[in-house]
């Protein structure tokens, strides 16, 4: 049995913000399913309609912090590009700081990277050198976990920064996919919706 977390839940369990937080429904009717976007069979989840409704996106951000509002978090890393959205607003709503998480040739040196495979081929991730130095308590986010492995890189860049994680959290979970199990089972990985 894997580990379990605070709530004696096993590590590995999608765990979506309690009921008081959010409403799963009302979240998930501004997400739009887009068939055969980007390419044929795939189905894109449109969280554009939500971003776009000032209260729907709030409530979004109040879910997605309230988790973390009590685990001493120090600084939120947003994953380019739409980890950016939500983790500049949780940064805002946590009263800390935002680093962005980039793709090479966005942010000017000195940097730290780490390199990370994709289903077809591989990818790096960056940010500036020195921004989480001292262990600052670092919450990563995105908007979707597939694969896991943009998540998986963050965590290793985050560490390479100087800095510790203290979990994760996501607007969309693919669990189909099996992203949660690249994810180090000792660290929290909340997700608002499960697909």
């Amino acid at each position: 049995m894997p580990p379990a977390d605070d709530a004696g839940r096993p590590a590995s369990t999608p765990v979506a913000a309690p009921v008081d937080e959010l409403d799963v429904d009302a979240l998930r009717a501004w997400i739009l399913d887009v068939p055969n976007f980007p390419s044929a069979g795939v189905l894109f989840r449109d969280v554009t309609p939500m971003l776009a409704d000032a209260e729907a996106f709030g409530r979004c951000i109040d879910a997605l912090a309230a988790p973390w509002q009590d685990a001493g978090v120090e600084a939120v890393c947003g994953i380019e590009s739409r980890g950016f959205i939500f983790g500049a607003a949780l940064a805002r709503r946590l009263e800390v700081g935002f680093v962005p998480l980039r793709k090479p040739g966005k942010l000017p040196p000195p940097l730290v990277e780490v390199e990370y495979a994709l289903e077809y081929g591989r990818d790096r991730l960056q940010a500036r050198s020195g921004i989480l130095d001292g262990g600052l308590r670092t919450l990563i986010v995105d908007d979707v976990l597939a694969t896991g492995g943009t998540l998986a890189a963050a965590h290793e860049l985050v560490t390479r920064l100087g800095g510790l994680t203290v979990g994760a959290g996501v607007v969309i979970e693919l669990s189909a996919l099996g992203g949660r199990a690249r994810w180090p089972r000792e660290l929290p990985l909340r997700a608002l919706l499960d697909y």
